[in-house]
This record gives structure tokens, C-alpha cells and sequence, in this order.
């Protein structure tokens, strides 16, 4: 995905998170970006794997079992239990202070290897 040498991301670097965010899930295999109850979300093939909120000052995203609970666990000021998709295992994270944005990366790509179809998930990301 992004690295530290790779142009696009020193540019992301200087940008809003919501506008970052939104540069890692589009840049992934037919990836879209459709308003939902007043936020952006992130879809592939119609199915959410990335739920914008508060103006982008966090997202919440589906998880593998068991990690919402290591996540939450090891860095609530970071990572929460959200509302609504909580109970099935999804995972907020908030992205105010200096978030990691290569870890932002590996953790959107994982909701989005969850949600895609294994033929779209498996081509590479753009």
C-alpha cells in the first residue's frame, strides 16, 4: 500500500484523516465510496468495510474474531467498541493525534480482505 517513500503517501501525510482515510480505501481493487446516514462508507461490491465518523475523526471497520477485543484491550484511547456493528466483532479507531497511518493501512486492508469477494480481494490494490 502506502510507504514512506512512495509520493502519494508524503502527500497524504499533509492532508485531513477523513481525506487520507479516504485515499487508503479508495486505492484498494474496486473499492467506492457511497453516503450512508450522513457519513461516508467505503464499500466493495456494495458491502461496507469502512464506516466514516465523526467528520473523520474516526472509522469503524469489520475485524477478524477475537480482534476487536486485543485491539480494545491493549489501546482504548485508540481503538472502541462502535455502536450498532460493536456486538459483531466491527472495531472503531480513532484517528485524532498522530495515528500510524501505514498501520491505518494494514487495518483497512484486512476489513476490506473481510468484506471483498476472494477474486476482487486477491487482485492488487491501485
Amino acid at each position: 500500500m502506502f510507504q514512506g517513500t512512495d509520493p502519494l503517501y508524503r502527500v497524504a501525510m499533509a492532508l485531513k484523516p477523513l481525506t487520507r482515510l479516504r485515499r487508503i480505501c479508495l486505492a484498494l481493487p474496486q473499492a467506492t465510496e457511497q453516503e450512508t446516514w450522513g457519513d461516508p462508507t467505503f464499500r466493495v461490491r456494495g458491502k461496507i468495510f469502512v464506516h466514516a465518523v465523526e467528520d473523520g475523526a474516526s472509522f469503524w471497520c469489520k475485524a477478524p474474531p477475537g480482534s476487536q477485543f486485543v485491539l480494545v484491550n491493549a489501546d482504548p484511547k485508540r481503538f472502541y467498541v462502535p455502536p450498532y456493528v460493536g456486538p459483531k466483532g466491527w472495531v472503531g479507531v480513532r484517528l485524532d493525534g498522530r495515528p500510524d497511518w501505514d498501520e491505518i493501512a494494514r487495518i483497512v486492508e484486512r476489513s476490506y480482505r473481510l468484506v471483498a469477494p476472494k477474486r476482487v480481494a486477491a487482485l492488487p490494490a491501485n
